[in-house]
């Protein structure tokens, strides 16, 4: 029973630690990357699809992305949906290849990225001590239905405490390196 919950814990922390990362990659840096634009839609036929669904996303070089549309009806609602995306990028259609260059970032904007950053991790960790507070919860009322004894949930309590350093440690790191990669000129 405690392996179980110890186990349901790990598994919330660690999609909680992958839901920063992934929240992480979408706050960009001075380099192009196809990432950026993973989650902006377009209206195909009527309905929202990702780019990446109607065009192939590819980097052209280290500041430019290219997105080649398969459909040439699609190049200009693909290259408004990149506008409209507020990335503060600004696509430029050549042929049947919208080019997208990633502009420097300023001091100002960097700073204010970090913060944003910095504030994403702090969500992280909040999600984690929330899934801390979820099993000890669940630990003491195992402990209240006499389904366990004390020591065990004492135990059980400090293994989750373990799980919730280790993860906070983790977001830590992320966060680390996202900082340094944001102030990288």
């Amino acid at each position: 029973m405690i392996s179980d919950i110890k186990k349901n814990a790990e598994q919330k922390m660690n999609k909680t630690l992958e839901t920063l990362k992934v929240d992480f990659g979408k706050i960009r840096t001075g380099r192009a990357h196809t990432g950026i634009l993973d989650h902006v839609t377009v209206d195909y036929y009527g309905s929202p699809t990702l780019i990446s669904q109607v065009a192939n996303v590819t980097l052209i070089d280290a500041r430019t992305i290219g997105v080649q549309p398969w459909e040439k009806n699609m190049i200009a609602a693909v290259e408004k949906a990149i506008r409209d995306a507020d990335l503060g990028l600004n696509p430029a259609t050549n042929g049947d290849l919208i080019r997208v260059p990633t502009p420097m970032l300023t001091e100002e904007r960097r700073r204010d990225l970090i913060k944003v950053v910095r504030s994403e991790s702090e969500n992280a960790k909040v999600a984690i001590r929330n899934v801390r507070r979820d099993a000890n919860e669940h630990l003491k009322k195992l402990l209240k239905d006499k389904e366990i004894g004390e020591d065990d949930e004492r135990r059980g309590q400090d293994e989750v405490q373990k799980l919730t350093d280790h993860f906070v440690v983790e977001i830590d790191k992320s966060l680390q390196i996202k900082e340094i990669d944001l102030m990288a000129v």
